[in-house]
């Protein structure tokens, strides 16, 4: 729906009902392919990864979407877990190719280390739509809670919960984009029946942390290795990135869990969302994926370097 006007849906002011939901859904339309693009990607892998499909998502009449996690074949219940996530919001591509491409290149690294599982696309459906949320107009990346009425969301909690408590590090990957700007912030306030506020989309790579746990020196650890690869987003005059402050270079703190993020799910010990900007001159879509790829590698390696000790972060 790029380059579309969402405040025309609704009235300003008031909250979407099914009707103005609707409207917009039947504005999506279908602009690449999960089962081309991603689901051919995952297939070679299987012979060296174990692939399952954890969920499937039926959204009639636009299709059935299978969602499929990635772990090693050497799966040790006596090792601590790493999960990679992409493709939580459908249209962050980095997200999605970034993972594969960590696994593919990476993934063998860490056998017999840690327990790997990747889960590369989260939101199918949004994927294929280049869109942020789901069909039903809901930001799988708030609905990481009890209950939640996203099947995105539930389907990889319900994946995640047997190994909650094993989980040692957590990297959820994103992008920030010119469309954020453009599309998505304009639709979640007209959605949500509020004022369009006006925001700076940052030119480069930042990561968000959890406030009520961040991890400064693992936050950095990433920091510098994305550095090798893409530059890192400055703060603007105010101090901040995106509304938040910047407690470090290239680093800003949420409270993921109150938020619903992705980022919260598994009570790991080192947890973090990165940020890539695919629409810098600076950086080409290659670029973007190997910087995906390099926060992937370094949040793994601290995390295996510093276990589980606060001092490490």
């Amino acid at each position: 729906m790029s380059g579309q006007t969402q405040e025309q849906i609704g009235t300003p002011g008031r909250p979407w009902g099914e009707a103005e939901k609707a409207q917009w859904r039947a504005r999506q339309s279908r602009r690449r392919g999960y089962a081309d693009e991603v689901l051919a990607a995952i297939e070679p892998l299987r012979a060296r990864f174990e692939v399952s499909e954890y969920g499937r998502l039926d959204y009639a009449p636009d299709g059935s979407y299978p969602l499929l996690a990635i772990r090693g074949r050497d799966w040790d219940d006596a090792l601590p877990c790493a999960l990679v996530t992409g493709g939580v919001h459908g249209y962050e591509t980095s997200g999605v190719h970034g993972a594969l491409q960590f696994v593919d290149r990476h993934g063998g690294d860490y056998a017999g280390r840690i327990n790997l599982l990747v889960a590369p696309c989260v939101s199918p459906w949004a994927y294929e739509r280049i869109q942020r949320w789901n069909p039903q107009a809901i930001d799988p990346n708030r609905s990481f809670f009890a209950g939640t009425p996203a099947g995105e969301s539930a389907a990889l909690m319900e994946l995640v919960a047997p190994l909650r408590g094993r989980f040692l590090v957590h990297i959820d990957l994103h992008e920030t984009t010119d469309s954020d700007e453009s599309e998505f912030r304009p639709a979640l306030a007209a959605r949500d029946g509020e004022p369009f506020e006006p925001g700076e989309i940052p030119d480069g790579f930042y990561l968000v942390g959890d406030s009520a746990d961040p991890r400064p020196a693992f936050q950095q650890a990433i920091i510098e290795a994305v550095a090798q690869v893409t530059h890192i987003a400055p703060a603007d005059a105010s101090g901040e990135i995106i509304g938040s402050p910047v407690v470090a270079p290239g680093v800003i703190d949420y409270d993921v869990v109150r938020l619903g993020l992705c980022a919260g799910i598994t009570g790991a010990a080192y947890r973090t969302t990165t940020e890539v900007y695919p629409d810098s001159a600076r950086a080409t879509p290659q670029q973007c994926n190997d910087a995906q790829v390099a926060a992937a590698r370094a949040a793994i390696d601290f995390a295996l370097a510093h276990g589980g000790d606060a001092g490490g972060g």
